[in-house]
């Protein structure tokens, strides 16, 4: 799909093959602060999640697609467009770079950018939002660098350590119109 090729990566569709490293991603601990996920997932329940992966993103509501260098048909990370509302046009989006070696590098800007073109001109959406914990500098810098503005803050809302911390809801309205 040439739409989501980039001079650096290509986002594509999940694979069988992308079992280990979708369970590598969903079991990784440090990262379920920002997923708000509590539990493991077992490897039959991602393998019967990337068995219906097909399904079309307005039957799942769901579009999670794998990063991968142009050189290369290993994922480094997974970008998401979820809670699809195709009857307001709107979805939230989520981007993960497993390894630290491969952050810093611009990868999660250019799959940003891909998703974001997608969003608008192929799926015709109105809006897209991100949540994201005040914390995280790293994805609040991301977002805003794509016009993402904050439009609200969820005092308390993520326990992480032992300690609540606010979370902020960021909206992009489509640019393209």
């Amino acid at each position: 799909m040439i739409t989501l090729k980039g001079p650096h990566l290509y986002l594509r569709a999940l694979e069988p093959e992308d079992l280990e490293f979708v369970h590598g991603i969903e079991n990784d601990e440090s990262i379920w602060n920002v997923s708000n996920t509590q539990t493991p997932y077992s490897k039959f329940l991602i393998r019967q999640y990337l068995e219906n992966a097909h399904q079309d993103i307005y039957e799942a509501k769901q579009l999670r697609l794998a990063i991968c260098k142009n050189n290369s048909d290993v994922a480094i990370g997974l970008i998401d467009l979820f809670d699809f509302d195709p009857r307001n046009k709107r979805a939230g989006i989520g981007i993960v770079i497993q390894n630290f070696t491969e952050r810093g590098h611009g990868y999660g800007a250019e799959s940003l950018q891909l998703l974001i073109e997608y969003s608008f001109k192929q799926l015709n959406l109105h809006q897209l939002y991100a949540n994201i914990g005040t914390e995280n500098e790293t994805s609040l810098k991301l977002f805003t660098t794509f016009g993402f503005q904050k439009c609200g803050v969820k005092k308390d809302w993520n326990l992480i350590d032992n300690s609540f911390q606010d979370e902020a809801l960021f909206q992009l309205i489509n640019p393209f119109i």
